[in-house]
């Protein structure tokens, strides 16, 4: 948006044009979502609700049970309108309060720039934001200009703020977030002054100007936090207006569709986003548990950037993890965010510098890892109260308990919506509430900082560190005293102090040992057995979101499954995610991340030895993929020979996982395999999967949705001489011969391609023609498979005639295709060698379970590969060519002399009847076996 003014010259012109720049400015969070947005296109109003004075101190309820209040919707706007009780002498006080997450921040930015473009507050000439934490800071006596020109150089010495005659009418003051500074409103501690240019402490200034001494036909807008609504006296406030957050599904669709509908400008792209807004709506409506936490803006948020992380996420964008969206959301909220004292005294707010994430960690972390330990993640009002109480003894800390009971609890905990599965076994007799993480994997997350924070420690070790550390600091000290004193002590009272030299070396053995746990406790939760065959793990976060339309999946496990809670202890450990945490107070050491590292890859490695399900695998490759470590991702993969992700929903977040971690390996590395089959692939996702591929010799693409367009990649991945793939089967995708054709034009340069497999995609005989006219073109291909197409006869012959003229193809797979008896039987004998005098090579042709008048020798392969595959073909045209084989069977028996060769037929004939039997009951059967 590019706004326009008439003049730069004039102060608030200068002062609106800064302004606008100023509060445009996006945080880097906001970034995530690939720049497509503005304050103005993403920004949705939460409900804010006007109060009666007399009734403020009972609305500490949460908000989502004012959707049925008698108070009137108001915006800020409104807030300012005259009213009966309002002199033109006097300004209005309005005092905006809210929760942790509700929208003040939001509110207010969105406040200043529309003023700075005319929609809004038009009677105010002039608009002067504060922030009370930059306030704070100060510690130097100023006078009300002073701090404006401090902030607005162009508003030095402004006539509005001279406090001559009545023009400071036109001015709005905004203090932003006034529980972050000291005010105090008691005559014998804060004097009284009406001189703009007079100065004095910070906080004195503000208690002035609401007391109208100063400047008192200016307006004020204050925002702050439930706990801190008695810092101002109720007579200084002309109007109380509480923020509501998103009390409704309306609102939270416009936030979702602000935001995920304008992610991007494809129309694809936009077309899976409002599926996804369908899809949250439909649960949203359903009053889920995701309603309940999405009453906070801030939820919505957390959602729409986890979905834009799960569906959007794009290789020409930044790498986000998972582990770093929950971190930024914390940041968002928590920054800077310290615990004080609360009202009634006066020690200054940054006097203690608790942090206030570190104190959510210590307690609700607690709560957490104990669900997590437990299995449980719903909890009654006791446990709250054992877990966030406490021991709490001063009253500081019970001052502090209340404060944060207060602003933060109901931000991680809501009451529990419905009927939960996972719900504890063991509810209270009384059916007490009980109350579970707004959002699940919130839980996991912050488990998972409890435990590699360290704070699971006992009270032994946490002494045990803290006499380490006191000693640490004053090595210097004792080993300046042991030169001297050990002249003049005894020798046993010396072995005292060289065992104090000796105990820093002996913590960090047993810290090195906690660290070891810490790195088991994350391959033991990754690989538990109960958990080896639910939904991977990207899926169950989606899940949690969106709910299950359509069959539930299958759950292995009796209680909740926290896969996400070793992912999340791995991701914390990233350079990244640490930087962030250091600024919201908790701090993880690198020496603790090296010594959990290097305990994990031996853990990892340990486990890899063992055959790993697909869901498994793609959780592991998630967990290195959150932990951003390339040495530790190389040597563990180093241990892995295949992957098979067989049936994992593939998405662009899951392909740009599984490429991101094979580009950490070196370029000597090869796996044997890479099972991509059945994972309904697109196009678009094979782009992101050209580096994985480049680690690959046997490519299995099998049973997917890859039309011609994909075979012009697949083209591209066998001419690059650098990748040296050696199988391909692209069975069951729609190549059709125009894919064909397109695939075909890499065999004259690539050199080692040995198996190609294009089994039912569509291939006619013009395909099949090129196909043999291209194979003397390629001279290190051994086995071809193009059964199940539309093939005939001429065009078979033709193809097996190329490949006798071939030097290495030995076997070529032309079951399933519409050829007559004639043909298959002259496919037999254009297949055997012949005679001394001619050219050619004998070549297996797999055309039926019979050659000529014996059994085929691969008659068990061809039903095998028909049972394994039925379930997805056309069942008419297969029990066609099933029929088809027990004529070709019956009289090829009826040739026989030998008994033997007859029983043989029969116990042929018998797996082709299962066969067709399986097929008319439509319904699953076992594999047969030989």
């Amino acid at each position: 948006c590019h706004v326009q003014f008439y003049s730069v010259q004039y102060p608030i012109d200068i002062h609106k044009r800064k302004l606008f720049l100023w509060f445009s400015h996006l945080p880097q969070e906001e970034k995530q979502f690939g720049g497509y947005f503005s304050p103005e296109t993403m920004h949705v109003d939460p409900l804010i609700l006007e109060r009666n004075p007399e009734e403020r101190l009972g609305l500490l309820s949460p908000c989502l049970q004012t959707q049925n209040s008698s108070f009137p919707s108001v915006t800020v706007e409104q807030l300012f309108e005259p009213t009966d009780a309002w002199s033109e002498d006097r300004g209005i006080n309005v005092l905006l309060y809210g929760a942790v997450g509700t929208g003040k921040s939001t509110v207010i930015r969105k406040l200043v720039l529309d003023w700075c473009t005319g929609t809004t507050l038009a009677n105010f000439k002039l608009l002067v934001p504060f922030s009370c934490e930059d306030l704070n800071q100060l510690s130097k006596m100023a006078s009300l200009r002073d701090l404006v020109s401090r902030k607005y150089l162009h508003l030095k010495k402004h006539p509005l703020l001279s406090g001559e005659g009545s023009q400071a009418k036109d001015v709005l003051f905004l203090f932003n977030g006034m529980e972050k500074i000291q005010l105090d409103f008691r005559i014998g501690s804060t004097e009284l002054c009406s001189d703009p240019n007079e100065a004095l402490l910070p906080g004195v200034v503000v208690v002035n100007l609401l007391r109208k001494y100063l400047l008192p036909e200016a307006s004020i807008l204050v925002t702050t936090r439930l706990s801190a609504l008695d810092r101002i006296p109720q007579k200084y406030i002309s109007r109380y207006a509480q923020i509501c957050g998103f009390t409704d599904p309306d609102r939270q669709r416009a936030y979702f569709t602000s935001r995920l509908l304008q992610q991007s400008g494809k129309t694809a792209h936009n077309q899976e986003a409002q599926a996804l807004i369908e899809l949250l709506y439909l649960s949203l409506q359903r009053e889920s548990q995701l309603a309940a936490a999405c009453f906070l803006p801030s939820y919505c948020w957390l959602t729409c950037a986890t979905l834009h992380f799960l569906h959007f996420t794009s290789i020409n964008a930044p790498i986000r993890t998972l582990t770093g969206i929950y971190t930024s959301f914390l940041r968002l909220n928590f920054g800077g965010e310290v615990l004080g004292t609360g009202a009634g005294t006066n020690v200054p707010i940054q006097g203690h510098h608790s942090s206030l994430m570190l104190y959510v960690v210590r307690t609700v972390g607690k709560l957490a890892f104990d669900g997590v330990t437990y299995k449980r993640t719903s909890f009654s009002e006791r446990e709250l109260e054992q877990w966030i109480g406490g021991k709490t003894k001063t009253d500081e800390e019970l001052r502090q308990l209340a404060m944060f009971r207060t602003d933060v609890l109901d931000f991680f905990l809501a009451p529990c919506v419905g009927n939960d599965k996972y719900l504890s076994q063991d509810l209270s007799e009384n059916d007490e509430r009980r109350y579970v993480f707004a959002v699940p994997a919130m839980q996991e997350y912050l488990a998972a900082l409890y435990m590699v924070l360290g704070e699971n420690k006992s009270a032994l070790e946490k002494l045990t560190r803290q006499v380490s550390m006191a000693i640490g600091q004053a090595t210097e000290d004792v080993n300046a005293l042991m030169n001297i004193l050990s002249k003049f002590i005894p020798l046993r009272i010396f072995a005292i102090f060289n065992l104090l030299k000796l105990f820093p070396k002996l913590f960090e053995k047993i810290s090195s040992r906690n660290k070891g746990s810490i790195a088991r406790t994350m391959a033991a939760e990754m690989f538990r057995t109960e958990d080896s065959y639910n939904e991977d793990v990207l899926d169950q976060v989606e899940q949690s979101l969106l709910g299950v339309h359509g069959p539930q999946p299958k759950q292995y496990s009796e209680g909740q499954p926290f896969e996400l809670y070793p992912i999340f202890m791995g991701g914390l450990l990233h350079y990244g995610n640490r930087v962030l945490l250091q600024q919201l107070g908790c701090s993880i050491q690198s020496s603790t991340v090296a010594q959990i590292t290097l305990a994990l890859r031996k853990y990892l490695v340990r486990e890899l030895s063992k055959p790993q399900p697909p869901e498994e695998l793609m959780d592991l490759l998630v967990l290195l993929y959150e932990f951003q470590n390339p040495r530790l991702t190389a040597e563990v993969l180093a241990s892995i020979r295949a992957i098979r992700l067989t049936n994992i929903r593939m998405t662009p977040i899951k392909c740009f996982v599984l490429s991101t971690v094979l580009s950490c390996t070196p370029p000597s590395y090869h796996l044997e395999e890479l099972d991509l089959s059945s994972c309904l692939l697109t196009h678009d996702m094979l782009q992101m999967l050209w580096p994985a591929f480049r680690h690959t010799h046997n490519l299995n693409l099998q049973f997917n949705s890859l039309g011609p367009e994909s075979c012009i990649l697949l083209r591209d991945l066998l001419l690059d001489s650098k990748i040296l793939i050696r199988s391909l089967q692209l069975c069951d995708n729609p190549l059709l011969d125009s894919g064909a054709h397109t695939l075909l034009e890499s065999l004259p340069k690539n050199q080692s391609l040995t198996h190609l497999s294009l089994m039912h995609t569509g291939l006619g005989d013009k395909g099949a023609l090129e196909l043999a006219e291209r194979l003397q073109q390629h001279t290190g291909l051994q086995e071809l498979n193009v059964a199940y197409n539309n093939i005939g006869d001429n065009a078979a012959l033709t193809l097996v005639d190329a490949c006798r003229e071939h030097p290495s193809i030995h076997t070529v797979h032309l079951y399933l295709n519409p050829l007559s008896d004639v043909g298959k039987k002259s496919l037999y004998v254009r297949g055997v060698l012949r005679g001394h005098g001619g050219s050619g090579r004998h070549v297996k042709v797999l055309a039926s379970v019979t050659e000529g008048s014996d059994i085929s020798e691969d008659w068990h392969p061809i039903l095998s590969v028909i049972r394994e595959n039925a379930s997805s073909w056309d069942h008419k045209r297969i029990k066609q060519q099933l029929k088809v084989f027990l004529t070709d069977l019956e009289w090829g028996r009826q040739q026989q002399q030998s008994f033997w060769k007859r029983l043989h037929f029969r116990k042929v004939e018998k797996g082709v009847k299962q066969t067709l039997q399986m097929l008319e009951k439509d319904t699953p059967s076992k594999r047969y076996h030989k």
